[in-house]
C-alpha cells in the first residue's frame, strides 16, 4: 500500500492510495487543475484513479467533484446534495462496509457539523489505514474503528492556546473547540496514545490550521505520546497544506 496526501487543511484536502491493483482518493477539495497536477507528480493520471470516497459535504473535501469523471462514493444522507452534480454518483452507508477491487473500506460516523460526516479504514493485504480529519470529539466508535492501523492519518487542527490568542472571532473559536469541530493538538495526541501498537509503521499529522497551529507544535505533541509509549520508531509527518506530502509504503 502506498499513501501520499495531496492537500491537507481548510484550504483543501484530499489524500491518494494505491495497491498494485487499485488508485483511489479520499476526498478531492482542490481544483481540478491542482489535483491533476499533483497527481502526475506521482505518475498518475486522473482517468487512472478507481474512486473517489467522500468523508462529508464541506467544499474544501469537494470542490472538484463536479469536473472528475470516475466513480464517486459518498454518503447517503448527502446524496441530494450531489445528484445534479456529480456524473458517476455511488451513494454508502455510514455503519456498512463496501469494497472497491481490493479495498475493503469501512466508513464510521464521526463527531462533526456535517450532515453525515464519516472516517474510513480501508484494508487490503492484511494491512490497515485509518483515516479522522474533521472531527470534533472522539468517540469510543472511532477508538475501536481505528485500531489495529498500519497507518493513521489523524487530526491535528490547532494549539489550544494559539486559538484562544488568535484574531479569530469568539464564534469560530466556539465552533472549532466545539465537540462537532476540530480536534486540538492535546486531543489528537490522546486519540493517538490509544492506538499505538507493535504494527502501526506511520503516523500523518493532518488538517493543521495555517493560523492557529504550527507543525512543530503538532509534532512535539505526538512525538510526545510515541517516546511515552516506548514507539519511537513510528514514523511521523506533518501533511502540507498545498503540495504533496511524504510519499508513504508499507
Amino acid at each position: 500500500m502506498k499513501v501520499c496526501t495531496l492537500a491537507s487543511g481548510s484550504s483543501g484536502n484530499s489524500l491518494f492510495i494505491e495497491t498494485e491493483r487499485t488508485r483511489i482518493l479520499v476526498d478531492a477539495g482542490i481544483s481540478p487543475r491542482q489535483l491533476n497536477n499533483r497527481l502526475k507528480t506521482l505518475d498518475v493520471q486522473m482517468p487512472d484513479i478507481d474512486a473517489v470516497i467522500i468523508t462529508h459535504e464541506h467544499t474544501d473535501h469537494t470542490v472538484a467533484l463536479p469536473y472528475i469523471d470516475v466513480p464517486v462514493y459518498v454518503a447517503s444522507a448527502t446524496v441530494f446534495h450531489w445528484k445534479d452534480r456529480v456524473k458517476n454518483l455511488h451513494e454508502f452507508d455510514s455503519g456498512s462496509q463496501f469494497s472497491i477491487k481490493d479495498f475493503l473500506i469501512s466508513p464510521f460516523p464521526v463527531p462533526h457539523d456535517a450532515l453525515d460526516p464519516v472516517g474510513f479504514t480501508i484494508q487490503t493485504d492484511r494491512k490497515k489505514l485509518g483515516i479522522v480529519t474533521d472531527i470534533g470529539s472522539v468517540t469510543n466508535l472511532v477508538r475501536e474503528r481505528l485500531k489495529g492501523s498500519n497507518i493513521l492519518v489523524l487530526e491535528f487542527n490547532h494549539d489550544q492556546q494559539m486559538l484562544l490568542y488568535s484574531s479569530y472571532p469568539w464564534e469560530l473559536k466556539q465552533r472549532i473547540k466545539s465537540r462537532l469541530g476540530h480536534l486540538s493538538n492535546e486531543e489528537g495526541a490522546r486519540l493517538l496514545k490509544n492506538l499505538v501498537h507493535d504494527s502501526l509503521c506511520h503516523v500523518v499529522l493532518a488538517h493543521l490550521s495555517e493560523v492557529n497551529n504550527k507543525p512543530k507544535a503538532a509534532l512535539e505533541a505526538a512525538s510526545s505520546v510515541l517516546v511515552k509509549s516506548g514507539a519511537e520508531q513510528i514514523g511521523l509527518s506533518v501533511a502540507p497544506r498545498k503540495t504533496l506530502g511524504e510519499v508513504i509504503r508499507i
